[in-house]
């Protein structure tokens, strides 16, 4: 990956996705993003669960010791945000596989934000970012979102790199930090060693020490009988699961070491059919907010199942309150609307993904799968203490 330049941010956030997935166009990005690149550094000492593969790193933001641990500070540091209330972490909790538990989060200044905050699960791993953006295929490039932007207002420092700068360098831990965290770097208190180090962090957040992983790993009493058998119907072809869920990370955009290339698939489930036509409500119309092809009508990302049991609500709107919501809706091959400014027939949309067929459960069935959903839970992960507040 090239440096962060001003200029590549132009290309590459036009329009400007972050994790609420901004959808203004970034027509005049902030100064202070342009910075040299740190020196070489000793290989970083991966922590990575057995059987997950090790996670791309550009070649101008290598791993360090120093840079993971001052981007954990900057990820819960409150002076992150413009009025100095919110941090990463406010949307992205660690207890819940780092989403925030609400159907769609609200900002630092209170606006409510149009899509569900996603889990930071072995997000090292995505080929894309956000729910709804082929372009954006690097952490780096992600981070500035919350940062800058304006639509919706997440973190809301539009216009205050120097104010905000000006608290970092003030905080007598970070000076120093920096200076360890880019050894090669005269100036390093900068904005983009801030999202070098933000994105450091994040590539840590891996996940593999479920039960169902301990399975694989030849604990055959880490998962119940009845886990096994809604494994066994999610890879099944009457439920069709796997096509979108599958592989190690159970989601279908992923990018690591010794992959070739990425697949950017985005998905139409049948959630939306708004007058019979196909669309979705806006500002929530999936890769058409950026394509305008009509086909792209409603596709978004496929989120990975890792420890989906915490993450509801589900969907990209948080439409969907239980895993027994996300069940029936699948299980309908899309969801019914009967009244209001949302009714229509999803099952009906014609953009919708052809694996979307519909199936019937037993309640048997339907105990089995969410049992699957529960064993890929990673206790480890909710709990660890490196990824844990460090203020605290």
């Amino acid at each position: 990956m090239p440096p962060i330049t001003t200029s590549l941010l132009v290309v590459a956030l036009a329009p400007l996705i972050a994790c609420g997935d901004n959808i203004k166009r970034f027509d005049d990005p902030d100064a202070g993003i342009d910075g040299p690149v740190d020196a070489e550094v000793d290989p970083y000492p991966w922590q990575i669960p057995p059987g997950l593969p090790t996670p791309l790193v550009p070649a101008d933001n290598p791993m360090n010791v120093d840079k993971v641990e001052l981007g954990r500070r900057l990820f819960y540091d409150t002076r992150m945000s413009g009025n100095q209330t919110f941090s990463c972490a406010s949307c992205h909790h660690q207890e819940l596989a780092f989403t925030d538990g609400m159907a769609t989060p609200i900002g630092s200044t209170g606006q409510a934000h149009p899509r569900n905050s996603m889990s930071l699960t072995n997000v090292a791993y995505l080929g894309r970012y956000t729910w709804g953006n082929p372009l954006l295929a690097e952490l780096e490039t992600q981070a500035v979102g919350p940062m800058f932007g304006t639509e919706p207002v997440e973190l809301g420092l539009r216009n205050l790199d120097a104010v905000f700068l000006a608290r970092v360098e003030a905080e007598p831990i970070y000076p120093p930090l920096f200076a360890s965290a880019f050894p090669g770097d005269p100036s390093p208190i900068s904005i983009m060693n801030v999202v070098r180090a933000l994105s450091a962090f994040q590539r840590t957040l891996l996940s593999g020490n479920s039960p169902y992983d301990k399975y694989l790993q030849g604990d055959v009493t880490a998962v119940s009988a009845s886990a096994l058998r809604g494994r066994d119907l999610f890879n099944s072809e009457k439920c069709e699961c796997f096509h979108c869920h599958g592989g190690f990370n159970f989601q279908d955009v992923n990018h690591y070491v010794g992959k070739p290339f990425v697949e950017a698939r985005f998905h139409n489930t049948g959630l939306y059919n708004l007058n019979g036509t196909g669309d979705y409500p806006a500002p929530n119309r999936g890769i058409y907010e950026l394509t305008l092809m009509p086909a792209d009508m409603g596709k978004f990302r496929a989120p990975t199942l890792r420890n989906i049991a915490v993450t509801a609500p589900y969907f990209h709107d948080g439409s969907a309150a239980t895993l027994d919501d996300v069940l029936d809706h699948y299980a309908a091959a899309g969801r019914t609307i009967s009244s209001g400014p949302n009714a229509g027939v999803g099952s009906a949309n014609p953009y919708k993904d052809t694996l979307i067929i519909g199936f019937t459960l037993s309640a048997q069935e339907r105990a089995d799968l969410l049992a699957f959903f529960d064993s890929l839970t990673d206790d480890v992960f909710l709990t660890d203490p490196r990824f844990s507040d460090p203020w605290h």
